[in-house]
């Protein structure tokens, strides 16, 4: 499976439109670029793959693996990038301004989903980024 992630950058955070065999998925935020700088700044462009994941604060999720000098970059909900993400990319229903959008919860609850679902089939879940 591959999910492709295009973005727009901003100066105040990145947005995205993720997409699976050409339909919508989701949008995302991110912080804006910063030189992949960890914890300011969002994930250089490139094919990533995704693992699914367990933590306390986020129960099941996704994390993105292979990126250069950064380790422990989720997929997990947050709704403005600038105050609830260190580098992370969250799912929202709708983009509301520049790193903010709406309803992530719902947005993570119908990727995660899809997501666990490809991974309980043996699948490979890749994640293209571009702009």
């Amino acid at each position: 499976m591959v999910l492709f992630l295009t973005r727009s950058y901003f100066p105040d955070g990145t947005n995205g439109k993720l997409e699976c065999a050409g339909k919508l998925v989701c949008y995302t935020i991110e912080l804006p670029w910063k030189q992949n700088v960890k914890g300011v700044s969002c994930i250089p462009e490139g094919k990533y793959l995704l693992k699914k994941r367990y933590s306390r604060k986020y129960q099941w999720h996704f994390e993105v693996i292979g990126v250069a000098n950064r380790s422990l970059i989720l997929l997990h909900p947050a709704n403005y990038a600038m105050r609830e993400l260190q580098g992370c990319i969250a799912p929202v229903s709708r983009l509301s301004g520049a790193g903010m959008g709406i309803d992530s919860r719902k947005a993570c609850k119908r990727l995660f989903g899809l997501l666990a679902a490809q991974i309980q089939k043996g699948e490979i879940i890749e994640l293209v980024v571009t702009n």
